[in-house]
């Protein structure tokens, strides 16, 4: 089968727009995805998948804490690009934006965000240019309940957001 064929098939497949965090000492940073899911129910654990390249990646893997926001449909593209569109190596991402520092220390993102789940990470897999991160969730809280989330496609198709070197591109 043609990768083509394989790219525009898994284009079908549901995602949301997540700002994943994470701190490890006094840094903090974060980036967003777009893999995140719930793995089981009870006890409560969750997955990310994170490109290698990327600092929070390298911060959770020592930390081995995240917290996991998902986008409402409405929030700006330039407060996107701030987690999206930059690294972390170089700008200091939660400078200008509001938060509240979670149960396990993550920065919880409080605009624009429907809801968090602070997970500490009990196991990796290795997925070659990411990794994938599991673990359990160990606080989580709604932050806009009347809120709609930002799926994947809204952002391509309606927002015209583009997708960074680096990150997954379907």
């Amino acid at each position: 089968m043609a990768v083509n064929d394989i790219n525009q098939g898994l284009n079908y497949i549901t995602y949301g727009l997540y700002i994943v965090t994470t701190c490890e000492g006094e840094k903090k940073n974060g980036l967003i995805v777009n893999t995140v899911f719930q793995v089981t129910a009870d006890p409560a654990q969750m997955a990310i998948s994170v490109n290698k390249n990327s600092l929070t990646h390298d911060m959770i893997l020592k930390s081995r804490v995240f917290a996991a926001m998902p986008l409402e449909q409405n929030t700006p593209l330039p407060f996107i690009g701030i987690f999206g569109f930059r690294s972390g190596r170089t700008f200091d991402k939660l400078a200008k934006v509001p938060y509240k520092t979670g149960f396990l220390g993550c920065p919880i993102v409080v605009e624009h965000t429907l809801s968090y789940m602070e997970v500490e990470v009990s196991q990796t897999v290795d997925m070659g240019t990411h990794t994938l991160f599991i673990g359990k969730v160990k606080d989580a809280g709604v932050l806009n309940p009347e809120g709609i989330a930002l799926t994947y496609d809204y952002y391509h198709n309606v927002i015209k957001g583009k997708t960074p070197a680096g990150a997954t591109h379907l």
